[in-house]
Order: structure tokens, then sequence, then C-alpha cells
């Protein structure tokens, strides 16, 4: 709800500060006072658009601030870092420059201009805006019917319904894309993996294979060492036989020298001993080199093999047998692709149907409800001097390929004004008085549902009078139970109805004109519906019409 509006060096406005209450506020006065402006400072706060020629003569900029009671407002708010202040208002603020630019302030803190607009939006409703966007266009038409019939939860499940309809409709696009391309490719994988299959690559066996190359490499060099050493161990005169035959010569030393030379006789033994098993060692090592002469050759061949596998398949030797599990497992995939494929598209028809039932039912109450609508618009229309009007919602329903996550049907709201003519859009069937009219039968109708807890009327009452303009203040009074409610008026009918009347007027000081607001009392009051009775001269007559039409009012 407005609280407060306060505007600086605007038109022909210096200072203004104005408080606003719940219910009807009538703002009253001659034309030419200023009250469009008070609608043009307030758009401004709002995220309307900037224009310079709005800034007071002489001054280099211009201020409006508009401060709100930001119930409902909350998730908007933490959406952009924003909380209300202390004493729980939210201000919204737009300075304007000379040179046309301006800047916008949420709390005090700087936001874009969009921001502004949108949470403006969330609060406010201002005749003409709300035609242009609402009543004026079909878009949203079906928003207008759905807040009637309070059909917005069914809308939200619907329009999931959609959603999970048209992902489960892409997964299976997606892979019926992927199997046919895979099976495009199917005989280049068999092949490849085929051929992995066939090389049957173990883990780690290339480097295995590759420490096994280099032994090999160097057997035939470490043959020849071996065998040298045999032929220098074996010769004719070997260290074996040497050794054997000092034995022979000590052995015959005399029994009474054997004590003395045992311990050579052992050492020579021992030697003899070591001797030998080096021997016995070095050739059966000299004959593990001579074994298969076509080993390296072989092990060669399998690291060529590995590599090139490796090579074809971007990756390292040792990897190969996680490849060939890959390709086993996307050739798997292709084999089960059938039933993937008919368990998609099974999950796809049913959330197809899911979709189509909710949106049956959804069209089945938008139906009903359109019939209401019309009959209760109908009904507010004949008091509001529109009682030829005709008023039709029509539902259209739509090829499945528009359908949406907003239902299966278009709708528009057309009318036609008088007796005998065709129904058609209302923008271009209805003058702006029938316009007006039929946007506060529309409110008073949804007034229950309006998400906007503020709307602002500007002479809906244009050129009406008598019976007619009571009636529009019946309803804009009707209209304020639900609601916030501000309209500017020059019918006494309407303003009778006020629970707040502000009255507008200008005057000159110093040369310069200000328009200047006033609170009007309950005595002030009565003056004033009485010059909108009777003109400049207000007679006695007019004043007991005005003390009439407030007492009717507040019965």
């Amino acid at each position: 709800m407005l609280l407060r509006l306060a505007i600086k060096d605007v038109v022909i406005i210096n200072h203004l500060e104005l408080d606003f209450s719940a219910g009807l506020s009538t703002l009253t006065g001659e034309t030419g006072a200023g009250k469009s402006i008070l609608l043009d400072s307030l758009q401004l706060a709002l995220g309307g658009r900037a224009d310079a020629s709005l800034i007071r003569s002489g001054q280099k900029q211009a201020s409006v601030t508009a401060i709100f009671h930001p119930r409902g407002l909350g998730e908007q708010l933490d959406a952009l870092g924003l909380v209300p202040d202390d004493d729980d208002e939210l201000r919204l603020r737009r300075v304007l420059n000379a040179d046309g630019k301006s800047r916008a302030y949420i709390n005090d803190t700087p936001v874009s201009v969009r921001v502004l607009r949108n949470l403006g939006s969330e609060l406010v409703e201002i005749q003409g805006q709300f035609e242009q966007h609402g009543l004026l266009s079909p878009s949203r038409h079906r928003a207008v019917l759905d807040s009637f019939a309070q059909l917005q939860p069914l809308v939200s499940t619907v329009a999931k319904a959609y959603e999970d309809w048209q992902q489960s409709a892409e997964r299976l696009a997606d892979e019926q894309a992927k199997l046919e391309k895979d099976r495009q490719e199917q005989d280049y994988l068999e092949h490849v993996a085929k051929e992995l299959a066939d090389a049957s690559p173990e883990a780690g066996e290339h480097d295995s294979l590759a420490d096994q190359r280099q032994r090999l490499q160097h057997a035939e060099k470490l043959a020849e060492y071996l065998q040298e050493a045999l032929n220098i161990l074996q010769a004719d005169v070997g260290v074996e036989r040497l050794i054997n035959q000092a034995l022979r010569v000590l052995g015959r030393a005399p029994d009474l020298l054997q004590s003395q030379i045992t311990p050579s006789l052992n050492a020579l033994e021992q030697a003899a001993d070591l001797i030998g098993e080096a021997l016995g060692q070095i050739e059966t090592l000299a004959n593990e080199q001579n074994g298969d002469p076509y080993e390296l050759e072989r092990v060669a061949e399998r690291l060529f093999l590995l590599k090139d596998l490796a090579r074809k398949h971007d990756c390292d030797p040792n990897e190969l047998p996680e490849v060939l599990s890959q390709l086993e497992a996307q050739l798997g995939a292709i084999e089960q692709a059938d039933e993937t494929l008919r368990r998609l598209t099974q999950e796809v028809a049913s959330l197809r149907q899911r979709y189509d039932d909710l949106a049956d039912k959804l069209s089945e109450k938008r139906r009903k409800a359109a019939s209401k609508l019309d009959r209760a618009i109908t009904s507010e229309l004949a008091p509001l001097k529109l009682e030829r009007a005709k008023v039709e919602t029509r539902i259209q329903s739509l090829e499945p390929a528009h359908w949406g996550p907003q239902g299966k049907e278009s709708l528009q709201f057309l009318v036609a004004m008088n007796q005998g003519e065709a129904l058609g859009p209302i923008g271009k069937v209805a003058s702006g008085g029938e316009l007006s009219r039929f946007l506060l039968a529309l409110k008073v109708v949804l007034a229950g549902v309006n998400p906007v807890p503020t709307l602002v009327f500007d002479e809906v009452d244009s050129g009406l009078g008598g019976a007619t303009a009571d009636a529009v203040g019946e309803r804009l009074d009707r209209l304020a139970e639900h609601l916030q409610l501000l309209t500017i008026t020059h019918s006494p009918q309407v303003a009778a109805r006020a629970r707040t009347h502000y009255h507008v007027a200008k005057s000159s000081k110093k040369g310069k004109t200000e328009t200047q607001v006033r609170h009007l009392s309950d005595d002030e009051r009565i003056e004033e519906i009485a010059r909108m009775l009777s003109g400049s001269t207000i007679t006695a007559e007019a004043r007991a019409a005005a003390q009439a039409l407030l007492d009717r009012a507040n019965s």
C-alpha cells in the first residue's frame, strides 16, 4: 500500500508531501491545477519513462520518493538483497537530471531502472498501464480469467506437467540421435573392439614387456662375459686343477707335518668347493642366455602392437584394457538401445497423457469460468451506461504443435458496444471512456483476486453524470474494500464516496506558479463537492446537495 509520496521540483510542484490511507482516495480540482502531474510523478518513482521536461523551470534536477508498506514482497526483496527499514517501510526513489538521465534507488540502495520498474509493477497499477498491458493485450486475457476463477494452482501444475513432458521428449530425441550416430559407427566400433580383444592387453603388460626387452637386449653381451669367464676357469691349467694339484702334493706330506699343514689343506678344500660352485652358477647362467633366440623378437613385436593400438585410441598403452571395456560397454548400449528407446517412449507417452488430462481439466474449468466472467462483467456494465454492450470470452483450441505450459487454448476478450455490432477486440471497438468503464467493471469483478495492492484511476468517470457517475462511484467504493484505490475525478458523486479527499490547486508566488495539495476536512469537502456541482458560485442548494451526496455515500 502507498503510504507517502514526496515530490520535489517536478513541473509546477516545488515541494510536496502527501500521506495516503487505505480505501478510496480522490483528488479533485480545476482543470490544469496539476492533478496529472501527481500521476506523472508517481509513475516516475515506479520506474516510468524519464523526461527532462518534468524538471521544474530553473532547477537542475527533480526527485520523487514513493513510500510503501512492503506487504507480501519478502521474496522479491530477498532476491534483490534488500530488506525493509526498521519502520517497515519500502522507499522507491527516482532522481531526474537536466540531461534526461536518472538514478533509481530502493531504500537508498542504487538499483537499475528496470529493477525499480519491476518492483513498482508489484506495488501499483495505473490506468493506462493496465489497459495497455492487461486489458488490451490478448496475451494477458488468459491470466485474467485464471485469476477470476482462482486457477493459478492448476495452471502451475499444468506448466510443470508440460515441462516434464518436454524434457522427457528431449531426452528421447537425444537418445534417438545418439543411437542413429552409434549405429552408423557400429561396424567400426565392432572392428576396433575385436582388434583389441584379439590383442588381449593386460594391465601393466607394456611396462613389464619393456623391462623384459631391456634384459634381452643385454643378454648377448652377458653371454660373452660368462663364456670368457668359463674359458679362464676351465682352461688346461685352470684354477680348479691347480688347487687339486696343490692338495695332492700337500697330501703326501709325512704324518708328523700334517698338524702344521691342516689349516692350509682346509682352506684349499674350501676354495675348491667355492670355485666349483661358481663354475656351476656361471655355466647355468650361460645356458640361460642361450635360450630361445627369438624371444627378443617376440617381445619387441608385442610392444610394437601395444604402442600401435595406443596411438590408434589416443591413450597410454597401459590404458588399453580400460579402452576395451569402454568399447564393449558402448556396443552393449547399442544392443540395449531398443529397450532404452522403448522405455523412454513409454515415459514420454505417459507424461504427455498426464499433461493432456491436466490441460483438459484446466480447459473445462476455463470454459465454465468464462461464462461466469462474461455474466459478471455484463451485470456491471448496465449501470455504467453500457447496457447495450455484449461481452464474450472466446476460447479457441490450439493444434498440438502450439500447446504450451499455459494450456491447450488461446483466449481473448471480445466486445460489441452496441446492439447489432460484431464482436471485436475491445481496444478497437471501444472509445476511451467506454474502455475505462469496461476496465472498472472488470476490476470490480476481479477485486478479490487482484494481486496488486494499489490501483490508480485517472478520470474513469469522464463525461458521465447523474446515475451513471453515481454507479461509477459505487463501484469504486466496492473495489476499495479490497485494495487501496486512488482516483482523479471531476464527478461529485465519485468524490463523495472517498474515504480521503484531496484538493489540488495552483497559485502564483513571486511570479512562479506552484501546485498545492490539501487534505480536506469534512466542512471543506462539502464546499469542494458543492463547487463541483454548481461551479464557481456556490449556492446553499449546492451545499445541501453536496451534504446529501456525502450522507448517502456514508449510509
